[in-house]
């Protein structure tokens, strides 16, 4: 869509001019009025104006009117007396949106792409990647990573929403490099706690082990073992035993034997002397023999219940003398192992406690790398989709390359031309150009910048200082 009259009147500095359809170059010295005829039409579309009057002095109305070959028609009316007005007429229709109607058929970077060189690195960033149109929403954005990732601006385009949710600094990346440090701190305590227990652990067995049942166990064995050995060690002293008993009873005897063999020689010395006591004497010495009798059967009692004793002892010593030790060595060393496995119950416990968390840490690491990976494939399903205003446009990381580029590397030429470029880029766009300030360009540039507008069919509406001191409008 061309225009085919520009027809201003009473707006800023021009008191009254009409434009054509063609290419201009409008220059002169500074002051001259240039950048009134680009004020102008930027006002005729946007109803804004960075000037403080718009109304040419000494009139009480401004107006311009722009005519297209496609049979639109804008009116705009600047007023000082009433409320300024506008009227958009699409052949015989007239709009009853009108801003909204006008907004559709340019972009900003058509009517000022000077303003657009000068814009920062991130500002000129901001403004390609708007110009990529995909229809999303918060809600497009929890369908695809199951939340509302936090720490990100959400009013900045898709493509740079997801490279902040993937960026380094980035919620996810910070949260997954926690959680890795965690993770790590955590394996080294798990490494720490599993060098001291041994391989191939039995949590169950050890955890379930009857230790107290076992030494139970193993005190009957002992127990046992201990009764066999006193009775192998009583049955093999029985002959002693025997004898020393015997030998007990015979010194008795002897005993007995020496006192009355002492006793009846002092008796018989006395006899001699005690003549008259020869009959007591006798009398008692009839009754040494009974009194001999009586204490050897004392003593051979005592003999006989020795040995009853210990033929008793004898008779338990042969029932367990002839059984072997149980060997308690096995059951000894099971429970020794036992106890030295259960020493580890707790740390074993610790560890896997550990490790379960380490494990729903590692899970959460996981998701979180799903989501950065998820935001890194994203651009480029969205850029197979999304309409793109300009061959050559690609997005990494959420910054726009053009044929690989940086935008920030490009020249004030290059970046003008691109904005010829995306001026193209839609159909039904208003097909007219404005540059104010092409002074800043070298010849060149200029040049290359004023035939790709010829070549793409753009009206181009220039303005350049020069040293001349009338105004000019040259045809280009």
């Amino acid at each position: 869509m061309k225009t085919t009259k520009i027809m201003i009147k009473n707006l800023f500095g021009i008191k009254e001019a009409t434009l054509d359809g063609k290419s201009v170059e409008i220059s002169g010295p500074k002051g001259s009025g240039k950048t009134s005829v680009l004020d102008s039409i930027r006002y005729a579309l946007t109803n804004r104006s960075d000037r403080d009057y718009i109304i040419h002095q000494g009139a009480d109305e401004g107006e311009i009117i722009i005519e297209t070959d496609s049979g639109l028609t804008i009116d705009r009316k600047a007023r000082t007396t009433k409320a300024d007005s506008v009227k958009v007429r699409d052949g015989n229709m007239l709009q009853t949106r009108p801003a909204e109607f006008l907004n559709g058929i340019f972009t900003p970077l058509q009517l000022n792409p000077v303003e657009f060189t000068q814009l920062s690195r991130q500002e000129k960033n901001r403004v390609i990647l708007s110009l990529i149109e995909f229809p999303w929403d918060t809600n497009w954005i929890r369908e695809q990573f199951g939340e509302i990732p936090q720490g990100v601006d959400y009013s900045k385009h898709i493509l740079e929403v997801l490279a902040q949710i993937q960026a380094e600094n980035g919620t996810y990346f910070q949260s997954r490099q926690n959680l890795n440090r965690d993770i790590r701190n955590k394996m080294a305590f798990i490494a720490d706690i599993s060098k001291d227990i041994p391989d191939h652990y039995d949590f169950e067995k050890w955890n379930t082990y009857p230790t107290g049942e076992k030494y139970r166990e193993l005190a009957k064995l002992k127990e046992s073992n201990s009764v066999i050995e006193r009775a192998k060690a009583f049955r093999s002293s029985y002959e002693s035993k025997l004898r020393g008993i015997q030998g007990e009873h015979d010194m008795a005897v002897a005993a007995i034997d020496k006192d009355i063999s002492r006793e009846r020689e002092n008796l018989t010395g006395t006899i001699e002397r005690l003549r008259a006591e020869i009959k007591a004497a006798e009398d008692k010495l009839g009754g040494l023999e009974q009194r001999r009798d009586e204490r050897v059967a004392v003593e051979d009692s005592k003999l006989e219940a020795s040995r009853a004793k210990l033929e008793k002892d004898v008779g338990v010593a042969d029932e367990y003398s002839g059984r072997e030790p149980v060997d308690t060595t096995a059951l000894q060393e099971e429970i020794d192992a036992a106890e030295a496995m259960q020493k580890h119950l707790n740390e074993y416990k610790r560890m896997v406690g550990m490790q379960d968390e380490t494990d729903a840490l590692q899970a959460e690491a996981d998701e979180l790398t799903r989501k950065i990976e998820l935001a890194r494939e994203l651009p480029a399903q969205i850029l197979a989709k999304a309409t793109i205003p300009v061959a050559g446009l690609t997005v990494e990381d959420g910054i726009p390359l053009i044929n690989g580029l940086p935008i920030s590397n490009l020249s004030d030429g290059e970046l003008l031309e691109l904005c010829v470029d995306i001026t193209v880029s839609k159909p039904g766009q208003l097909g007219i150009i404005l540059v104010d300030g092409a002074e800043r360009l070298d010849k060149d540039s200029r040049k290359r910048l004023y035939d790709k507008c010829k070549a793409k069919g753009l009206q181009l509406i220039a303005t350049r200082v020069t040293d001349s001191e009338e105004l000019e409008v040259t045809e280009l």
